[in-house]
C-alpha cells in the first residue's frame, strides 16, 4: 500500500481524500467546515478524525493540499484596452487558479487606486500594450503604483519595450515585482503560460503564508496550488488521458457549482465549425476557466436571485415569490444550509440550474450576423462548444441533489439566447464523491493513477 492524503482547504469545507497509489483506489473521504477564524488547523483536525474512523490510522507517504480558504488567491488585473490586454491578463489569472476581484483599463486614476486598495488583493497583474505598441499607459500605471502604499507583489507582463523601465521604477520604490514576457505580444496572440507559472510560484512562495496557513503547513508536505488550479488540472488529465498511449475523454466542459461562485472549465479548441463563420476578438485558449462570483448557491444566493428575478425563479420552482425570497435569504445567511423539505429542494434545484445556465452562457462563445459584399456571414466571439461531447458536474450542491441532470441541463441551449454556442447534446456525468479538487493534486505527477481514479469517480446521470 502507498497511502497519500490529499486535502482541499475550500472556502466552505475542508475536504480530505485518502488514496492508495498502489491499488490504485480511493480509500475514503471526509470533510469539516473550514475554520478560517479559529485557524485552518481546527477544521483540518476534525476532518482527519472523521477520516480515521473510515480508513483507520495510516502512515501516509505524503500529505499535500490545495487551498481557496480566506478568499482564495485574490488578484487585480490592470491593462490597456479592456477587450484586449485587460482580458488577456484576466484569462491568464483565471487559468492559474486566481480569483479576479477587479479589472482596470487605460490609465489608472487616483480613485481607481483607492478602489484597488479597498479590494485588498493578494497580487496585482500589470499588463498593457503589445510589444512595440503603446508605452504611455504601462509607464503611467507603473508610476502610480510605485508611489502608492500598495505592498502586495506585482507581476509585470506588458510591452517589452517599456517593461524593464517600469520594473526598475517599482523596485526602486520598494515594491516586490516580477517581470515576465508580455501576456499579449501581438493583437492576435496570447502568451499566458509565463504569467500563469509566475502566479503559481508567487502563490507558493508568499500568498499561502498570508492566509493563515502557516500553522497547518506543519502538518503537511506542501500546499501545491490554489483549489481552482487543482480542479482544472484534473479536468486536463481526464481530457488528455493517462499519458501511456491510451486516449483520454477528449474535449469536455466541467461545471463546479459552489456556495460563492460557479466556475466553468472547458478543455476544447472551440474554433468555428460552420461555413461562413469567422473568428473575432482575442484567440481562445484550449484550457479556459471562467468564474462567476454572482452566481453562487449560498454566499452569492441573493446576487443569483437578483440576476434572474424572484418571478422567474418562482415560476420554475412552482413556488410563491415570498417563499423564494425567504429560501434564498436563508441560504445567503448560512453557508452550511441544507434543504428542509420537498419545496425547498425544488428551489435548490432551480437555483442550481440557473447558476449553471448563467455561468455557461458567460463562458461559451456567441455568433453575430454581419453583412458583407459576399452576403450574410457570422462573426464568432469566444468558443464554439456546440459539438462538445461531455459535461461534468462537481460541487457539494450537485453531490447532494436528487436531480443532477435537471441542474446540469443549464448548459443546454435555450430559445432566449439562440446566438450562444452552448453544447447541443452532451453526455452528463457527476463527480459523485467531489474528488476533482483533491485528485487534481496528483494529476501531473501520477498521470495514470489520477486518470484511473477520476474515471472511477464519475457517474453517468
Amino acid at each position: 500500500m502507498r497511502p497519500y492524503l490529499l486535502i482541499d482547504f475550500g472556502s466552505t469545507y475542508t475536504k480530505l481524500t485518502a488514496v492508495d497509489l498502489a491499488a490504485p483506489a480511493v480509500l475514503g473521504t471526509a470533510s469539516a467546515l473550514t475554520t478560517v477564524e479559529e485557524g485552518l488547523i481546527v477544521g483540518y483536525q476534525k476532518a482527519r478524525q472523521e477520516l480515521a474512523k473510515a480508513v483507520g490510522s495510516l502512515a501516509y507517504e505524503a500529505r499535500i493540499a490545495c487551498s481557496s480558504a480566506a478568499g482564495g488567491l485574490r488578484l487585480v488585473a490592470i491593462g490597456l484596452v479592456p477587450e484586449l490586454t485587460v482580458e488577456a491578463a484576466k484569462r491568464a489569472a483565471l487559468g492559474a487558479g486566481a480569483r479576479v476581484v477587479g479589472t482596470y483599463g487605460f490609465e489608472l486614476t487616483g480613485s481607481d487606486l483607492e478602489e484597488i486598495m479597498s479590494l485588498q488583493p493578494d497580487l496585482v497583474l500589470l499588463a498593457g500594450g503589445t510589444d512595440g505598441g503603446n508605452k504611455t499607459a504601462l509607464r503611467h500605471n507603473g508610476q502610480l503604483l510605485a508611489a502608492s502604499p500598495l505592498s502586495v507583489p506585482l507581476i509585470l507582463a506588458g510591452n517589452k519595450t517599456v517593461a524593464p523601465e517600469v520594473e526598475e521604477l517599482l523596485r526602486r520604490a520598494g515594491k516586490i515585482c516580477y517581470r515576465v514576457p508580455n501576456v499579449l505580444p501581438q493583437l492576435d496572440r496570447l502568451n499566458i503560460k509565463p504569467v500563469q507559472e509566475k502566479i503559481r510560484e508567487v502563490f507558493l512562495a508568499r500568498i499561502i503564508r498570508a492566509k493563515g496557513l502557516r500553522e497547518v503547513e506543519r502538518e503537511l508536505d506542501g500546499i501545491l496550488m490554489p483549489t481552482p488550479a487543482a480542479v482544472l488540472s484534473a479536468a486536463e488529465r481526464l481530457a488528455a488521458g493517462p499519458g501511456n498511449g491510451r486516449r483520454g475523454w477528449g474535449e469536455l466542459l466541467l461545471v463546479d457549482v459552489g456556495g460563492a461562485t460557479t466556475d466553468v472549465h472547458s478543455i476544447a479548441e472551440g474554433r468555428p465549425t460552420k461555413p461562413q463563420v469567422f473568428s473575432a476578438g482575442l484567440p481562445e485558449p484550449k484550457v479556459k476557466r471562467s468564474v462567476e462570483g454572482d452566481l453562487g448557491m449560498r454566499v452569492s444566493a441573493l446576487a443569483l436571485l437578483e440576476q434572474f428575478t424572484p418571478a422567474v425563479v418562482a415560476a420554475l420552482a412552482n413556488l410563491s415569490e415570498e417563499k423564494v425570497i425567504a429560501g434564498v435569504r436563508a441560504r445567503a445567511g448560512n453557508p452550511d444550509y441544507l434543504p428542509t423539505d420537498g419545496e425547498d429542494q425544488r428551489l435548490e434545484t432551480v437555483l442550481g440550474y440557473l447558476a449553471v445556465k448563467g455561468a455557461t452562457e458567460r463562458h461559451v462563445g456567441k455568433l453575430e450576423r454581419v453583412y458583407s459584399t459576399q452576403g450574410v456571414c457570422y462573426l464568432q466571439e469566444g468558443k464554439d462548444l456546440t459539438a462538445l461531447p461531455t459535461v461534468i458536474g462537481t460541487g457539494g450542491v450537485l453531490v447532494h441533489a436528487p436531480s443532477v441532470r435537471r441542474i446540469l441541463a443549464g448548459v443546454l441551449p435555450t430559445p432566449d439566447h439562440p446566438e450562444l454556442l452552448k453544447p447541443q447534446a452532451p453526455r452528463f456525468y457527476l463527480d459523485q464523491y467531489y474528488l476533482f479538487s483533491t485528485l487534481g493534486l496528483i494529476a501531473k505527477k501520477y498521470p495514470e493513477i489520477s486518470f484511473c481514479l477520476l474515471e472511477k469517480a464519475l457517474k453517468p446521470v
